[in-house]
């Protein structure tokens, strides 16, 4: 029966496309690089399962060469690998607009006490409120 077995592989193997043959080739072999380590039970490590999630993606049959784990197995740690990469991203403390210094906030008050009529015009767009323009010793155009 084995015989059998592994000579449908072969015809399989033979007429299919080759295309599929590298990444087989890849699955199987990472599966027994990960069995030929010294240990009872086998354990994925990180690129390991990288190795799976990024196989997953890009080959539609990889469900059939995988003899080590569950293919839900992979899916999971394509899951949790995509809620940690989000909850990186939004991690607290990043919002918003970044902070400016000091120095610069003055220089940009100071540019516009120095010339109120660039930029936006009209009283909603301005800048610069008008208790800024009366401590500058100006007196504020009529709009």
């Amino acid at each position: 029966m084995h015989l059998v077995l592994a000579l449908l592989g072969a015809l399989r193997a033979a007429l299919g496309a080759r295309t599929d043959l590298v990444p087989e080739n890849l699955a199987l072999r990472q599966q027994l690089a990960l069995l030929r380590r010294r240990s009872k039970r086998p354990r994925f490590g990180r690129l390991d399962r990288l190795f799976w999630i990024w196989l997953s993606q890009r080959w539609a049959r990889w469900r059939e060469t995988l003899n080590v784990v569950r293919p839900e197995t992979v899916i999971r740690w394509h899951r949790q690998g995509f809620r940690a990469f989000w909850n990186w991203k939004s991690r607290r403390g990043r919002t918003g607009r970044p902070p400016v210094d000091c120095e610069v906030a003055k220089l940009v008050r100071t540019m516009a006490l120095a010339n109120p009529l660039a930029g936006a015009t009209g009283k909603r767009h301005c800048s610069v409120s008008p208790a800024e323009f009366e401590r500058a010793g100006r007196s504020r155009q009529p709009s």
